[in-house]
């Protein structure tokens, strides 16, 4: 998943013309009026609201042990989305498509997994002449086909991941905290408007049941770096602040070709580490080949964790520090930082994290970000990302001075969701936010931002 804020189409980093520095990534496109398409998706979310308790319930089959990639990795989110919790409905009507599913993995080793996700977000106080609202949805396929070594000490899979990004305001979501609420960080990153393009096309190789682990292709390197449980756009916090470093780390971008890999060290000690390249472009991904062989452009991280859970939940309760680095690009500078994370278990049903990160230079949209906060899961910590979530945190941030320009105060959020499971297949999140002090709008003290996510998955 994109976890970087827009970037320019050509991939280099641009400056808004404003009395505040503001990166443009992709495409960051202004006004507010909606689209005519809007219309046909609001009978569309209405379908999927009345059929939803049609659903299927679908049966569990036996847990498999995750790989070192995080809750969004193909694998661990197909897993999830498959997984028996506590939906408000219990109903029968797609048992034998998911029998159906559960047995073409039995005998070909492949699995696959459908989604569409729609936002909305809209804020009480907003900079003069911006939208108040915006809207996005990303249609999304995954699968992972274990070709190679099934059932031994060394299998190897096949895993892709393609999307369809789509806007339905002219304001798009994951550039709304900038360009609307004046706040130096980005809520529901992933949602833009690049219509197609990949995330992940890579081969994933085992040795010794899982103990070393490498990845190699196009890849999503958030997957493999500052994992921690709550770290998900699709199905946890909105605002970055509390995802991926913390909103205090420089990305490459999505469909980036490089390699990772991780190793235990002991049964409770592990290390990650990987090099992706920062010209990554998922609209044009075979591009990557020059850029990366080209341009020496790269993206590193080295990681090194404690678990004091099982192999397969290495995440769960965990202490981890994550040291990355960033080469100059184009008109973007480099730079480096560390996060330090924490995050433990209390009962069955608790979860508690205190995150902290630096980044010194480099495009981060923070240099400074402490993160704390909990998360709730009725139905237990084995069906995190799966079921009903209530989850809650605070966020200090520092606005990174090579972005946006010196002299900007710190920001502070409060931020509540609660997740609900309507059926197992869909999960409707409401968010509330409360902005202390947002950067780049002066003249507000507060502001609230209100956000409601819908994910439909099969």
């Amino acid at each position: 998943m994109s976890r970087r804020p827009e970037r320019a189409r050509s991939g280099r980093h641009d400056r808004a013309a404003s009395n505040q520095t503001i990166p443009s990534r992709r495409r960051i496109r202004a006004g507010g009026s909606l689209r005519p398409s809007f219309g046909r998706l609001s009978y569309a979310v209405l379908f999927v609201c009345l059929a939803g308790p049609s659903l299927a319930q679908p049966p569990q089959p036996p847990r498999e042990g995750r790989d070192f990639g995080g809750p969004d990795s193909v694998p661990n989110r197909i897993e999830s989305d498959r997984q028996e919790t506590d939906p408000a409905f219990h109903t029968g009507f797609l048992d034998s498509y998911w029998k159906w599913k559960g047995d073409i993995q039995k005998e070909h080793g492949f699995i696959y997994g459908a989604e569409y996700n729609a936002v909305f977000l809209t804020a009480t106080d907003t900079l003069p002449g911006a939208d108040d609202h915006a809207a996005s949805g990303i249609f999304r396929f995954s699968g992972s086909w274990e070709l190679t070594g099934r059932g031994t000490e060394r299998s190897g899979a096949l895993r892709f991941l393609f999307e369809n990004t789509h806007g339905y305001t002219d304001t798009l979501t994951n550039a709304f905290a900038i360009e609307s609420a004046g706040y130096a960080g980005v809520f529901e990153i992933p949602y833009g408007d690049d219509d197609w393009r990949l995330n992940t096309l890579y081969w994933n190789q085992t040795f010794q049941r899982g103990r070393y682990e490498l990845v190699a292709g196009f890849l999503d390197i958030t997957d493999y770096v500052d994992v921690y449980p709550l770290i998900s756009p699709w199905t946890d916090f909105f605002n970055l602040g509390f995802s991926i470093g913390a909103g205090a780390l420089d990305l490459a971008n999505d469909g980036a070709l490089g390699v990772a890999g991780g190793a235990w060290l002991t049964d409770a000690i592990y290390t990650m580490a990987g090099l992706v390249d920062l010209n990554a472009n998922p609209e044009r991904p075979w591009d990557g080949f020059e850029t990366f062989f080209q341009d020496h452009e790269y993206f590193k991280h080295f990681e090194i964790g404690w678990t004091g859970a099982s192999k397969e939940a290495y995440f769960l309760d965990n202490l981890h520090l994550t040291l990355w680095h960033s080469d100059d690009r184009g008109d973007a500078e480099g730079g480096f930082g560390a996060v330090l994370s924490f995050n433990h278990s209390i009962g069955d049903n608790w979860l508690v994290f205190v995150r902290g990160a630096y980044a010194n230079d480099g495009s981060s949209l923070l240099d400074k970000s402490v993160a704390i906060g909990a998360g709730y899961t009725p139905s237990g910590l084995a069906t995190l990302g799966s079921g009903s979530q209530l989850g809650f945190g605070f966020n200090w941030g520092r606005p990174n001075e090579t972005v946006f320009g010196s002299g900007l105060r710190d920001q502070y959020t409060l931020e509540v969701y609660y997740r609900l499971s309507v059926t197992r297949e869909l999960a409707i999140t409401p968010s509330m936010q409360l902005l202390i002090d947002p950067a780049l709008n002066p003249d507000r003290s507060t502001s609230w931002v209100f956000g409601l996510r819908a994910r439909l998955a099969l």
